[in-house]
């Protein structure tokens, strides 16, 4: 049996889990609905969120920085209170946790795997407070609950969420002859499109430069774009739900890859997503994203072979998700025996945990659900212990997210960096107690893998023998 199966598309094997008769099906039970998000405290919505972000940006600009202009230490010191009241310090650590104890505990880790390669296509990048208030919200709400309908709509909320305009700096886009443009222009103001968010739909999102686009195509897409924004108001600033402002958007018909979008209607909104919808059955995006999740799930270097399933799959189902997972599901076991895949250091490390069965994350009782008390040490480490490991999920430093490829993580530091990591989980409870039997349900040459510890007492130090080797790092 192709045992890495299920570590390539899942968390592997734990400890009270077997092996499962038939690997393909129990794989592709698990992606035809969304598995219920696992937290033992209500969730608080992206709604919520975006008003905790709007008080700690408003009291910080316009109150904070008036009241203690010129006294730096005065200023730092009710920012750091300011940062408590909100929440601030408190609510990335809580999305890390509510993301892996979903990943470890819904009861479909596979359609957990998936989640987090959407989350990463459609990636959030370290800007403003996004990572605290904002990211966990829009992974939760708005990638994770269309994951069972067509990548058209995935596409659509992504591209008008709330956390991609702002992401983007779409809302700073104002047509040049558009209501707005022309007002500023008689004000002596510069106005025109920022070209982000156009760009990344092209770059990132759909096409890729395969299609061919060109600079042109990039500016009249920003001109379809712009009006779509963040409302800007005095009490929560750029905090506002995505609305169309016609007044900002650029009049006219648009030509894009070789497309002229025009009105229809009374509004000009139709214009974007007449391109969304064009741009989610281009066959480059097929391409493009096909290759992506076989780069993700099975080697750096996809074939044609393994992408073609995967693209007819896409066509003959109108781009419905669920079919498309299915098939990469039936080509990922085709594979495993042939190709091995360096896993990124989350996946990695929610591996060992499970298949140790590890006591992790921290529960909401640990978390002090009281985001206003000021936390310890204990309560930083998800966030803490991501960061050593080198991978912060709500944190990717560029648009295109984390890397898929072996070269980016096989870095002395970074592998060093795993090496302390089995140590941490080992410190916390794990079910664990016969490894032997860990390793006969995970590996398929598990005598090899038990020469490893052989003699070894100490879990932790049988879990730093066999998790940062080669064999576990490379699935």
């Amino acid at each position: 049996m192709k045992k890495n199966f299920f570590r390539k598309v899942a968390f592997g094997i734990g400890p009270d889990e077997e092996i499962p008769d038939n690997p393909v099906s129990w794989a592709q039970s698990q992606v035809d609905k969304i598995p219920p998000l696992i937290w033992d405290k209500p969730l608080r919505s992206g709604k919520e969120m975006l008003d905790y972000y709007a008080e700690w940006v408003y009291t910080d600009r316009e109150i904070l920085r008036k009241k203690y202009k010129g006294n730096r230490k005065a200023y730092e010191d009710a920012k750091d209170q300011l940062r408590h009241k909100v929440g601030k310090r408190y609510f990335e650590n809580l999305e890390i946790c509510i993301r892996q104890n979903t990943a470890l505990k819904s009861g479909a880790p596979v359609f957990e795997r998936l989640w987090f390669f959407w989350c990463n296509h459609f990636a959030i990048i370290d800007k403003d407070a996004m990572p605290q208030f904002t990211t966990g919200p829009y992974h939760r709400e708005t990638i994770r609950t269309n994951m069972c309908g067509s990548f058209e709509t995935l596409l659509k909320e992504a591209t008008l969420g709330w956390s991609m305009i702002h992401n983007l700096d779409n809302s700073e886009s104002i047509g040049p002859h558009s209501e707005w443009g022309k007002n500023r222009r008689k004000r002596g103001k510069l106005s025109t499109v920022n070209e982000n968010h156009a760009r990344e739909l092209l770059e990132l999102h759909t096409v890729s430069p395969a299609a061919g686009y060109n600079q042109e195509d990039i500016v009249q897409l920003s001109y379809i774009m712009a009006g779509w924004e963040h409302e800007h108001t005095k009490k929560r600033k750029e905090c506002n739900p995505v609305r169309f402002n016609q007044k900002k958007h650029e009049p006219g018909n648009h030509k894009v890859l070789g497309k002229i979008y025009k009105q229809r209607g009374l509004s000009p909104k139709n214009k974007l997503l007449d391109v969304l919808k064009d741009l989610a059955v281009h066959p480059e995006t097929k391409r493009f994203i096909s290759y992506k999740l076989c780069r993700h799930f099975i080697t750096d270097n996809p074939t044609e072979y393994m992408i073609a399933p995967i693209i007819a799959a896409w066509e003959e189902s109108d781009g419905d998700l669920p079919t498309i997972h299915k098939v990469l599901l039936d080509v990922i076991y085709d594979n495993a025996d042939k190709e091995k895949k360096f896993q990124n250091p989350e996946i990695w490390m929610l591996q060992m945990v499970h298949m140790v069965g590890g006591s992790w994350p921290l529960q909401a009782d640990e978390m002090k659900y009281n985001f206003q008390m000021k936390p310890n040490n204990h309560q930083r480490r998800p966030g803490f212990f991501m960061k050593e490991i080198g991978y912060e999920p709500y944190r990717p430093i560029q648009p295109n997210g984390y890397s898929d490829m072996e070269s980016d993580w096989i870095s002395p530091e970074l592998i060093i960096r795993r090496m302390s990591a089995p140590k941490e989980i080992a410190q916390r409870s794990i079910a664990l107690k016969n490894f032997e039997a860990m390793i006969e349900k995970n590996f398929d040459n598990p005598e090899e893998i038990k020469a490893l510890i052989d003699g070894v007492k100490s879990p932790s130090t049988k879990m730093q023998l066999i998790f940062p080797s080669y064999r576990m790092l490379k699935t």
